[in-house]
Order: structure tokens, then C-alpha cells, then sequence
């Protein structure tokens, strides 16, 4: 048995957000060079970068931390199963495919640490934006860009009305307007993959309700830096959206920022 101590949260989440630069880079080469797009048994979207990047990603999380599992959306896709224990990472190589596919900017790489059945910790790469994502559990959420390292936290509502981000392939789904009945909405937009969260996390936006179904790999990373920003994601009935379900799927949920909602 080794004597070495095993990693501070803090190097975790330095780890990941390493990771998913890293992964970041990997998929804007793809992007530059092309790609062909296949479609899996579940008939959702693949390409080269998804694969390249859950590559690099396993590789640098299973050496350095060989004692947490990792499960991971394209090895579960290959029939590849991993028995989680009471801490996993979960990896979304490339949250947004679509997108990706078309030539739109919202994809994401998402790294998040689940520690019994919450995400207690997660790194996002946005590619397209040049921007990073970290945050969990007593060690606040921050954004890195070109501009530095910025600590980012959830807005009050606005007065002049809240901004709205709804998933542009889910978006129009009846549930929608309960949320929204009796609120001022300033702006709804309709954009895809997890970029939607961390618009809450930094106060651009106020409320964003997924009414369709989503894995666990699609919201660990992101959930973790959104409750780390002052935020939260929760089911329709207001509990906390849990880890280890069966599966790893997950059912609606909304994520909010400073925002009450309707009983």
C-alpha cells in the first residue's frame, strides 16, 4: 500500500480543470481540421472529438488517480461498465454534440466528482469560448479567460424581469409555463448543452429548466459549480437533483439562481 496521501479536493478540482483544458484543445483541432459525425444505437450524435477527448481525459484521471472510478458517456456507449463506489468521477467528453455537428458554438467538456449520491465537484471547458469553468464544495466557483481568473456567483432577479435559458431541443415543453406564470421574464433564449448552467453560475441569466431527459455525465460537473456559485438544481418537486441512479439518468429538473419558485 502506498504512503502517499491521497488528494486534497482542491487537487481534484485543479486536476479536472487541467483535463478539460486539455480536452478543450483536442476538440478545437478536430473542429479545425473536420470531422464525419456517426450516430449511436441510442441514435444520438458521435464524432472523432468526443472519442479523442474521453481518450485524453481517462487516461490523465486513471493515472492520477487511480484509486476513484471513472465513468465515462462513450465507454458506457461501448458496453464498457464501471462499478462507481462511493466516489466517481463522471466525464461528458463533449456535452453538445449536436451543436458541435453544426457548427454552432455551445458544447462543453464537462469533469465532475460525485461523492456518495451529490456532485461535489466540477471543471467545464467552453472551446469555442476560450472560457473555464471550476468550482465545488467550500472552494467557491471561478471562470478563466483571457482575462484571468474571475470568482463568479449567481444574481438576484432583476426587477426589469429574469433571463430565461431553455434547451434548443427541448424547449418548448408545456411544464415550461408553470415556472414562468405570474414572473416577469426579461428574455428567453434557447441554446444547447450544459453552457446553460454556468450562464446561471456567472449572473447572466436567472433560470434554466430542462423538462426532457438528461444522463448524469451531462450535469455532475456543471450542477457542482452552479450550487458552488450560490445557485441550486432541483427537481420539479424542489429536492435536490441526486448521483448513483439507476442507469444514470436523470429526470427534469430546473436550475436557478437567486429565484424563488412557484409551490
Amino acid at each position: 500500500m502506498s504512503d502517499k496521501p491521497l488528494p486534497s479536493d482542491a487537487d481534484l478540482l485543479a486536476l479536472a480543470l487541467r483535463l478539460a483544458r486539455e480536452a478543450g484543445t483536442v476538440i478545437n483541432a478536430i473542429r479545425e481540421k473536420g470531422f464525419v459525425t456517426k450516430t449511436k444505437s441510442d441514435r444520438s450524435p458521435v464524432t472523432e472529438a468526443d472519442q479523442a477527448a474521453e481518450t485524453h481525459i481517462l487516461a490523465g484521471l486513471r493515472a492520477a488517480t487511480p484509486h476513484i472510478p471513472v465513468i465515462a458517456e462513450e465507454e458506457v456507449a461501448a458496453g464498457i461498465h464501471v462499478a462507481a463506489g462511493d466516489v466517481y468521477w463522471l466525464v461528458d467528453p463533449l456535452d453538445g454534440t449536436r451543436e458541435f455537428a453544426a457548427g454552432r458554438d455551445d458544447f462543453t467538456v464537462n469533469i465532475g466528482l460525485v461523492r456518495g449520491d451529490r456532485a461535489v465537484l466540477g471543471a467545464m471547458a467552453l472551446p469555442a469560448y476560450g472560457q473555464f469553468y471550476a468550482g465545488g464544495v467550500g472552494l467557491g466557483a471561478k471562470r478563466f479567460d483571457s482575462d484571468g481568473e474571475h470568482d463568479i456567483h449567481v444574481r438576484e432577479a432583476p426587477e426589469e424581469g429574469i433571463a430565461v435559458l431553455a434547451s434548443r431541443h427541448h424547449g418548448d415543453a408545456p411544464e415550461l409555463k408553470r415556472f414562468l406564470d405570474g414572473r416577469v421574464i426579461a428574455s428567453i433564449g434557447n441554446i444547447g448543452s450544459a453552457v446553460k448552467f454556468v450562464r446561471v453560475a456567472e449572473g447572466v441569466a436567472d433560470f434554466y429548466p430542462r423538462l426532457g431527459p438528461t444522463m448524469e455525465w451531462d450535469t455532475a460537473a456543471p450542477q457542482a459549480i452552479v450550487e458552488a456559485a450560490g445557485g441550486s438544481v432541483t427537481l420539479l418537486d424542489g429536492s435536490p437533483l441526486r448521483y448513483s441512479k439507476a442507469g444514470w439518468k436523470n429526470p427534469s429538473f430546473v436550475c436557478t439562481g437567486l429565484l424563488s419558485l412557484p409551490a
